[in-house]
């Protein structure tokens, strides 16, 4: 009986996936156990540091160069990276025909995303202090990125790969679009890199060790994802157990990133794409011969025709994400709090779920008879609020909300159009 249990789950469970989940959970177990992330962070911050204080001089000589018109270029360039960008950019891909540049896209900056912002919070490295240096972020993502750690620069590798990919994805199909117009779009995208990568330095976000490490590291992701992208994309659109076994590598991946030394958005950043990945996948392994396939007709962008069935679809699509994305949220506070509780998991939330404080905890935390009333806010759970005993609860709402997002792009939104014949 027990083999036949076993031989079953062999079977529901590929060799393969079981290896890669053994793999990083033993992992996790040898970087908890022998303070992996402290170690390297003890070898790795000194000599950034030193690099880093070098740099300032280099970005002051750049700044010299200050001009209003190249604040504007350089500013604006910044925001092709950021999330207001892959907001309408990776739907607009998918609602276009592209699906499968549209999910090879999406997959590729997940990883960049994962790998640049946990670099960042193992080695903890700050960006050039202002003043002196003069710090541009005139939009409120960048104002919020600025709170994260400087190495390395994740636009640097966000851009590159995500250029890289682009004319990779285009040289494939050099025959349809002429020789012609793919090196006029590689130029172009050169420059764009060129851009981004001086702005950062241009813009007071990084010193030039900060811009060089996340080139490094862009150049090998960008490498690594051209030699496996189709085996991946093979697996999500027509592999087996890619449900489970993506939401098992997504809640591992939370676990593995580093602990920084002080809270940066970098993380909130992680999750919010893991989710929409993991809604993606999803979605696209459900429905696939259904609307993401290469047989999906593409929408033509160089006639009216095709630029109004696009602004049709935009139109109704994105309103839908939003509020799927705002229900998804909703339903997750309510849920996720709820079932942790009814498990004994302990949790906490420094955001989105208001607590219940016992007035036995209060009085040993604190150490004062003073009263605390709770009796006015809204209670939804008790929790533990000793950081090292329980998990954040709002990590977990987080990937729920975003997964909400993915889903609708690539699912939800599809079966609209199909229904409205657009």
């Amino acid at each position: 009986m027990l083999w036949q249990m076993l031989s079953s789950f062999h079977l529901s469970f590929p060799t393969w996936q079981l290896l890669v989940i053994a793999g990083i959970v033993s992992w996790l177990f040898v970087a908890q156990r022998w303070s992996f992330t402290v170690h390297l962070r003890a070898v790795l911050q000194p000599f950034v540091l030193c690099h880093v204080d070098k740099g300032i001089a280099v970005v002051l000589q750049i700044q010299k160069w200050e001009h209003p018109l190249l604040d504007v270029l350089l500013a604006s360039l910044a925001s092709t990276v950021s999330v207001e960008f892959y907001t309408a950019f990776l739907p607009l891909l998918f609602w276009s025909g592209h699906t499968k540049l549209a999910r090879q896209l999406t997959l590729l900056m997940a990883l960049c995303i994962y790998i640049g912002n946990s670099v960042k919070d193992l080695v903890c490295a700050p960006r050039p202090p202002s003043p002196p240096v003069r710090r541009i972020v005139p939009m409120e993502s960048e104002k919020e990125s600025s709170l994260e750690y400087g190495l390395p620069s994740s636009h640097s590798i966000n851009t590159l790969c995500l250029s890289g990919y682009l004319l990779h994805y285009l040289m494939g199909h050099k025959e349809e679009i002429g020789i012609a117009s793919v090196s006029a779009i590689a130029a172009l995208l050169s420059a764009i890199v060129f851009l981004v990568v001086f702005g950062r330095l241009y813009l007071g976000m990084h010193t030039p060790i900060d811009v060089a490490a996340g080139l490094a590291i862009g150049a090998l992701l960008l490498l690594s994802w051209c030699m496996v992208d189709d085996y991946v994309d093979d697996f999500i659109t027509t592999g087996e157990n890619v449900l489970w076994f993506w939401a098992t590598i997504a809640i591992l991946l939370l676990f593995a990133y580093p602990t920084p030394e002080l809270r940066t958005p970098s993380f909130e950043f992680h999750t919010a794409f893991n989710g929409v990945v993991f809604g993606i996948v999803s979605a696209i392994n459900r429905t696939y011969l259904e609307f993401h396939t290469d047989m999906i007709p593409i929408i033509p962008l160089s006639t009216w025709g095709g630029i109004i069935d696009l602004s049709r679809r935009l139109a109704i699509g994105l309103p839908i994400v939003l509020i799927a994305k705002a229900v998804s949220k909703a339903l997750a506070i309510r849920v996720l709090p709820v079932v942790c509780n009814f498990v004994g998991f302990p949790i906490r939330s420094s955001h989105y779920v208001p607590i219940r404080i016992s007035t036995t905890h209060a009085q040993c935390t604190s150490g004062s008879s003073k009263k605390m009333d709770v009796d006015n806010k809204q209670v939804h759970m008790s929790v533990i609020l000793d950081d090292k005993a329980s998990m954040d609860v709002d990590t977990g709402i987080r990937l729920v909300q975003y997964a909400g997002v993915g889903w609708a792009v690539a699912e939800l939104t599809p079966y609209v159009f199909h229904y409205l014949a657009l």
